[in-house]
């Protein structure tokens, strides 16, 4: 064990300590690395039994968690051991079996090391013992690619071989040594990008003077990409108190890290790989006065400045206003505006080198044209309507306007654009730089899906009138509503589910078609939700009646449609059948009615509705509805629109 009693002596206990000896004492800088190094190399052995320590010099006292962690790093099971360690002889014996296994059966020399020095929290011998394990376990036993298991015999040390690894990988930097080589946070830069191509492709880049920020970009990628955990911390590695054994149990876990699927890997700086577009960089259609905007693209050309210059054509500088948009693409906005005719010549450096087709010659036309000639329609700037995660679109019209280009802010050339979040959205228009009339339009963007802008109709979820064997239709109408799954729950009475699965439409947008068959009489529970939430009005309740016959009879064009103030007519026939008749009706305004007794046993009934909407018509005899009842008229407007979601119902009756 020459290697690891190095730093392990007895402290002086003069007070007057040369400096030798105070870099000795308990509370020295590498020693507290030192013990929080090894602290995390252990619990990163312990959590996968689920155990760990907080405290190094005492945890190991009663030989438990010593027990478990030999037991993890030789893969081999204790049969004998105090399980309930109360007795001072009881943790020596768990202790000793410990020493004597790693001696007897895995090879390991234990220098100076008894069970005492375990039991009585001698944090220095064991720390020793640890790092008598990290060196066997992960330094000298690991199997490197290329390599046999273990150093030969006359062959490198640990050390030297983890050394030799090191080098191996990054021959760009001298390391020489596991401390002040890597105090920078560059090494550990390099290191990570060599195991990892890709993850800190920029080290070289790196200011030494930020060594910390340096450290941390690197162990944090290897942590997240590499599974390497950070067994010391980046203000640890850049300490230059830094303890070399402390550093070869951190770099002792790269040799079999593994690159992880879908890391962020980056390319070297490579400016040929920048990607610049839009109509501030075409060779024609920009106009004096007129922002030309342009985007720069720099994800694949690694990191590195960008720097733009536009030249008019006097060669004169012009201003250019760059916006770091600092997403995944790694994108830049950018505007000038030109102020003079002639040909433009925009250069674009990157990482201090022009990119592909730098200089980008722009010529420039004169005056711009009339913004206040331009108009703009479609759904994508109406105030309503538009649903977050769909796409939707506009268009601008440009006639008799002159020329200019069409610039639509966050939008593609295509006037497209898909809203991520919900609210309150801007669209501005402009044309040669100037807002059209109206711009910027204001739009509300829903939710992807909005149950309460969804309704149903029809004669299924009436509170009243289906019967027992019936087939009760109804529809669900999600037009506008997003895009969501349909579902239908219909309960019985007693708890019982009946069956019904939506059906598209094939003739109506956004309608979905549905019926059940009732098959006990008593109140149904009819819930509907559209994505998980209730539509409006859901749940429904359906008080289903007993099968009935009847010889009355109702036909006309009223039962089934009609159009807002104008009179709906229908018959109504007997059939010699005895009974008070009645009618009833449900819609969305009051609707007056006029019943006229044609004396052989038939009425003509006439109703006014004055909104749109579906009505339910209900004939009664002896007030209950008669079989068919009610019958579902839908009322077309004589004009605009309707929302029938949000119409409450009203109810007027009429007895004959």
């Amino acid at each position: 064990m020459a290697e690891s009693e190095a730093q392990y002596y007895d402290e002086d206990e003069d007070e007057e300590m040369p400096l030798t000896e105070r870099d000795l004492a308990d509370d020295a800088q590498w020693k507290l690395i030192q013990k929080n190094t090894f602290t995390r190399w252990a619990n990163e052995h312990l959590k996968t039994v689920n155990k760990t320590i907080a405290d190094l010099e005492n945890d190991f006292s009663d030989g438990l968690r010593l027990v478990a962690l030999i037991e993890v790093l030789s893969g081999k099971k204790f049969k004998h051991v105090n399980r309930r360690p109360n007795f001072r002889t009881q943790k020596l014996e768990n202790v000793t079996r410990v020493l004597e296994f790693l001696e007897r059966d895995e090879g390991i020399r234990i220098v100076n090391i008894d069970s005492s020095d375990i039991v009585d929290s001698n944090l220095k011998l064991i720390l020793g013992l640890i790092w008598t394990l990290i060196l066997h376990y992960s330094i000298s036993m690991p199997m490197w690619e290329g390599e046999e298991p273990g150093p030969q015999e006359g062959g490198p040390t640990p050390k030297q071989r983890l050394l030799n690894w090191v080098q191996s990988k990054v021959p760009d930097i001298p390391i020489k040594n596991f401390n002040n080589d890597w105090n920078n946070g560059k090494a550990i830069g390099a290191l990570v990008d060599a195991v990892g191509p890709g993850l800190c492709p920029d080290w070289e880049d790196w200011d030494p003077k930020n060594a910390k920020k340096n450290a941390k970009e690197a162990m944090d990628a290897a942590e997240k990409w590499l599974d390497v955990p950070q067994l010391i911390k980046p203000d640890e590695m850049t300490n230059p108190k830094i303890d070399e054994m402390s550093m070869m149990t951190y770099l002792a876990q790269f040799p079999k890290a593994k690159l992880k699927p879908g890391a962020p890997l980056r390319p070297k700086l490579n400016p040929n790989r920048v990607r610049a577009y839009g109509p501030g960089l075409e060779p024609k259609g920009n106009q004096v006065g007129a922002p030309a905007r342009f985007t720069v693209e720099t994800f694949s050309a690694g990191s590195g400045s960008l720097e733009i210059t536009v030249l008019n054509p006097k060669g004169q500088k012009e201003q250019c206003e760059v916006v770091d948009n600092k997403d995944r693409n790694m994108t830049y906005s950018c505007v000038y505006v030109p102020s003079t005719e002639g040909e433009y010549k925009v250069i674009i450096k990157f990482g201090g080198k022009e990119v592909n087709k730098s200089p980008f010659k722009v010529k420039v036309e004169g005056a711009a044209g009339d913004a206040s000639k331009v108009t703009a329609s479609g759904p994508g700037i109406e105030k309503t309507g538009v649903v977050a995660s769909k796409r939707t679109y506009f268009e601008v019209f440009t006639k008799k306007a002159g020329k200019g280009n069409v610039d639509v802010v966050i939008l593609d050339p295509h006037g497209q654009y898909v809203a991520l979040e919900t609210g309150l959205h801007s669209v501005n228009v402009y044309f040669a730089g100037q807002q059209i009339p109206k711009s910027p339009f204001g739009v509300g963007v829903g939710a992807a899906s909005n149950a309460k802008m969804c309704y149903a109709t029809g004669r299924g979820i009436q509170p009243r009138g289906v019967r027992v064997k019936d087939n009760a239709p109804f529809k669900i109408h999600t037009k506008g509503a997003g895009n969501a799954e349909v579902k239908v729950q219909i309960i019985g009475p007693g708890g019982i589910e009946i069956k019904c699965i939506p059906q598209k439409s094939k003739t109506e947008e956004g309608v979905w078609d549905c019926s059940y068959i009732p098959t006990k009489q008593g109140q149904y529970i009819i819930n509907i939700t559209f994505g998980a939430e209730h539509i409006t009005k859901s749940p429904f309740k359906v008080d289903v009646g007993p099968t009935k016959t009847s010889k009355i009879r109702a036909y006309g064009p009223g039962l089934t449609g009609g159009v807002c103030n104008q009179p709906a007519r229908f018959t109504v026939e007997t059939n010699g059948e005895v009974g008070a008749l009645g009618f009833s009706i449900e819609g969305p305004s009051e609707a007056k009615i006029d019943c006229k007794d044609n004396g052989d046993g038939s009425a003509d009934v006439t109703y006014y509705p004055t909104s749109p909407g579906e009505y339910a018509i209900h004939i009664l005899c002896n007030e209950e509805d008669i079989p068919e009842s009610p019958y579902m008229a839908e009322i077309t407007p004589a004009t605009n629109a309707f929302d029938a979601s949000r119409l409450d119902m009203c109810r007027i009756s009429r007895h004959w």
